[in-house]
């Protein structure tokens, strides 16, 4: 019995397993082979990335070099931001600068314009009170002429288109006549060379115009000369009155 097992093992062996058997083996365990195929790719993977992060971490000079390149970066962007406030600070200088200029020169326009019309009105008010003595000519002598044939009427009228034509010029020009009769005397407007008592008029009321006074625009061009009412002095007693008083 004993030697015929050995007989049947001895005949499996030369004839060899059959490749069925095998294949079915290597089907058997296709996972198992996988794994150890995968597994030593991962291992050789996670090999090298701990070799590449433990050279980082211990490699001096890679962290030196980061740290120098981090210093650098920091430098130039604190120096950035200076001049940037660098550049903030001259702009609002100028803007300061800008505006001082524009209101000095907007005072100075109008500081010259004042001065311009000031000056224009001084030329004005002087020419016409140079003119205003030949006014006042006139008005005497049409106060003094009485024309009585047609010549001398010709005449006055001539003269009165004359006069009409000057006083025309002087309305256009802004100036316009005073009209002080009965009013209260005003220093601002009038200049009093004469006091009449009186009791029919108040004390200060201008009685009569002597010579014109004329206003330029709303300004006073010249005084107006008149005369004055007075308040009336009561009257003294007389020397017969005081000598018969006194015999008593």
């Amino acid at each position: 019995m004993i030697d015929e097992n050995k007989q049947i093992n001895n005949t499996s062996q030369q004839l060899g397993e059959p490749t069925e058997v095998k294949q079915a083996m290597k089907s058997d365990f296709p996972a198992q082979t996988n794994f150890n195929e995968s597994g030593s790719e991962v291992t050789e993977q996670v090999a090298a990335q701990t070799n590449i992060s433990g050279d980082t971490a211990v490699n001096p000079e890679n962290s030196v070099a980061a740290t120098e390149k981090i210093g650098v970066e920091t430098a130039a962007l604190a120096e950035l931001n200076q001049q940037i406030e660098s550049v903030k600070t001259q702009l609002e200088e100028r803007s300061t600068q800008y505006m001082r200029i524009a209101a000095d020169f907007e005072n100075y326009r109008k500081r010259t314009s004042k001065e311009k019309e000031d000056l224009e009105l001084q030329v004005k008010r002087n020419t016409i009170l140079e003119l205003l003595p030949i006014v006042d000519n006139f008005e005497r002598a049409r106060s003094h002429l009485k024309p009585q044939s047609d010549g001398e009427m010709t005449m006055h009228k001539s003269y009165q288109g004359v006069y009409k034509q000057l006083v025309d010029s002087l309305k256009r020009l802004g100036v316009s006549p005073m009209r002080p009769e009965g009013q209260e005397f005003d220093p601002n407007l009038h200049e009093a060379v004469m006091r009449e008592p009186t009791d029919e008029h108040p004390e200060g009321t201008v009685l009569e115009e002597l010579v014109r006074g004329y206003y330029l625009g709303d300004r006073v061009l010249r005084h107006a000369m008149v005369k004055v009412a007075a308040a009336k002095e009561d009257t003294p007693f007389a020397p017969e009155d005081q000598s018969s008083s006194a015999s008593s």
